[in-house]
């Protein structure tokens, strides 16, 4: 519902927004793109218990964005229905019927009626040409209090700078957590302060936890390459990512680009 809300709202801004330039507003107008995307999707494998690189944080986020791309669709044709298609449509592949994952080599396992959906638009079309567009989300995210976009924990524990000064900031996910199992003391903060918001290497620790708290050094690039390629069969537009690496190198740097080619991520890099 709340992806049909946002497609719905989301269109309706391309009549009333203001255009700096007429250019820009020809091809609003004629395309009417729009990009929604996610933030707070480590907090969403936390709550679940489900650790960033596991089976399970994989399949959720395959069903995550298989969900917004079918209701933004589903909404896009119901506003198509009132109004019309954008006016590119029938120079479209989905005008055929061909959805973003049609594109897509690899298995396909879904969880909505895609095949009646596909007839609808054939008959009806999308009101918008471009729906999906994971985005950088930091100033949000901070304001709703969500870690960033698509990307796992940078850190469990940061120092944040404003006009105010210098304040402590603390994964709460894992603050909670600790606080539940009698962990939360004094020395526990020193010790994650010490290891520079790694837990890793903290013994009173228990193992369920080091691996759901593995910040974004800790795990391996391959798994973000692997879960953008498993949403991006959804993704109409494209997304933006991170990669962190504490030491990289031109070899290094191009094997990954050739991997994330390979899997089928439409962007190289900006």
């Amino acid at each position: 519902m709340l992806v049909r809300i946002l497609t719905y709202n989301l269109n309706k801004i391309i009549d009333i927004n203001y255009y700096p330039v007429e250019q820009t507003k020809v091809s609003n107008m004629k395309h009417r793109p729009i990009g929604i995307g996610v933030q707070g999707l480590a907090d969403t494998f936390i709550k679940m218990g489900y650790a960033f690189d596991s089976q399970e944080a994989k399949e959720l986020n395959s069903r995550i964005f298989e969900c917004i791309y079918y209701h933004a669709l589903l909404e896009s044709h119901s506003l198509a229905k009132i109004d019309g298609p954008y006016s590119s449509f029938y120079e479209s592949p989905i005008s055929q019927g061909i959805f973003q994952f049609d594109m897509w080599i690899g298995d396909k396992v879904f969880n909505y009626d895609w095949d009646s959906l596909r007839v609808k638009i054939m008959k009806s079309g999308i009101r918008n040409s471009l729906l999906v567009a994971p985005m950088p989300t930091a100033s949000t995210s901070q304001i709703l209090g969500n870690n960033e976009c698509i990307e796992p924990y940078t850190s469990n524990m940061y120092t944040r700078r404003t006009l105010s000064g210098e304040f402590l900031v603390m994964n709460r996910w894992l603050f909670r957590d600790l606080v539940d199992l009698g962990l939360w003391n004094e020395d526990m903060k020193d010790k994650i302060m010490f290891y520079r918001g790694s837990v890793q290497k903290i013994k009173e620790i228990p193992n369920e936890l080091k691996s759901l708290y593995k910040t974004a050094w800790e795990l391996k690039q391959k798994v973000l390459v692997d879960l953008a390629a498993d949403r991006g069969r959804f993704i109409d537009q494209s997304q933006s990512l991170n990669v962190f690496m504490e030491n990289p190198t031109h070899a290094l740097l191009t094997k990954y680009h050739i991997y994330s080619w390979k899997k089928g991520l439409k962007t190289g890099s900006y």
